[in-house]
């Protein structure tokens, strides 16, 4: 059979039979109905008025995911606590959300308070925490925002590097949820939301430090969520993949000096107001997980689990890529 002759009963098979079009029928068009239907009750949960005069603390809202983070929640009506290191940057997010129309169903207004807080100064906490706590006399829903990237091999990090990741991306955020955990126990209420990573599920060549403290992460917040089995309190982990924000270009490299490049992935990456959404809409139903992404990290996360070997190969050879590029 000629090549012509095979198109054509390939063609005939896929749009002439009608056991096909059946099948396809049959697939699609639930999945569209099911696809409508969800996006209609998620618009009517964003516009609900659950978040209304709810206290919000966002760190590393000065800019990027954090600062559109930031603008969706104050559209929904909360009390914002906006902090991050860079105080002056807060001051200018501020000033825009005060700009922003008010669509919440509440004609209250509740001007953002803005709060120093550097992930690094671990004993620092406990003082944050009370100050935040003070401001409103409680706190609802913490939004672990902050933290750093990095970009380098492994051989050529110093052990330095690796602890600045880890305090800040981990030991820092686990510090800041333990400074207010014992307030949201004593009241039975709140929601802890971890900004993690992909990379959290799974660990990808030339990020070690990185993936490492988003792995430890995960594995604490999953840890915590049992432990509060008796509590109103809920854990949600959104891992992300690439966002387009500055995050490569403020990453740190092996020696500790600024990346200073916007990668091609991250250029390319999801907007930050659409992922804020969805984070917003998974506050919203208390989820426990969010995973952020396209389809071929999703495929990873699964295969890393399923078939190991196979995940180990595909890292194997990004890395043998990644190499003769550097």
């Amino acid at each position: 059979m000629n090549a012509f002759n095979s198109n054509h009963v390939l063609y005939q098979l896929l749009f002439k039979s009608n056991h096909i079009k059946s099948i396809l029928l049959a697939i699609v068009l639930p999945y569209i109905l099911v696809k409508l239907y969800r996006n209609r009750v998620h618009k009517k949960l964003i516009a609900s008025d659950r978040l209304v005069g709810k206290v919000v603390v966002i760190t590393g809202a000065s800019s990027g995911l954090g600062r559109a983070l930031a603008q969706v929640f104050y559209r929904s009506g909360a009390r914002l606590i906006l902090s991050s290191r860079r105080v002056d940057q807060l001051e200018e997010v501020k000033k825009s959300l005060i700009s922003l129309p008010n669509t919440s169903s509440s004609d209250e207004y509740f001007e953002p308070k803005v709060v120093a807080l550097d992930l690094c100064k671990l004993d620092a906490m406990d003082s944050y925490a009370s100050e935040a706590l003070n401001h409103y006399g409680r706190v609802d829903v913490i939004v672990n925002c902050g933290g750093i990237s990095y970009r380098g091999s492994v051989v050529e990090t110093s052990v330095e590097v690796d602890t600045k990741v880890m305090v800040v991306n981990y030991f820092g955020q686990l510090a800041l949820i333990k400074a207010f955990l014992p307030a949201m126990i004593q009241r039975n209420s709140g929601q802890i939301v971890v900004i993690s990573s992909v990379q959290g599920q799974l660990a990808l060549p030339f990020r070690s430090a990185y993936t490492a403290s988003k792995h430890a992460l995960q594995a604490f917040c999953d840890s915590l969520r049992a432990e509060l089995f008796a509590t109103d309190i809920s854990v949600l982990v959104v891992s992300p993949g690439y966002i387009k924000t500055n995050l490569s270009m403020n990453a740190i490299t092996g020696s500790g000096d600024p990346y200073g490049l916007m990668d091609a992935t991250t250029a390319s990456g999801a907007e930050p107001e659409d992922v804020a959404k969805s984070v917003l809409l998974a506050v919203i139903k208390k989820d426990k997980q969010l995973v952020l992404s396209p389809l071929m990290p999703k495929i990873a996360i699964w295969l890393r689990f399923v078939f190991p070997n196979i995940y180990f190969y595909l890292m194997k050879s990004r890395a043998k890529r990644e190499t003769r590029k550097r």
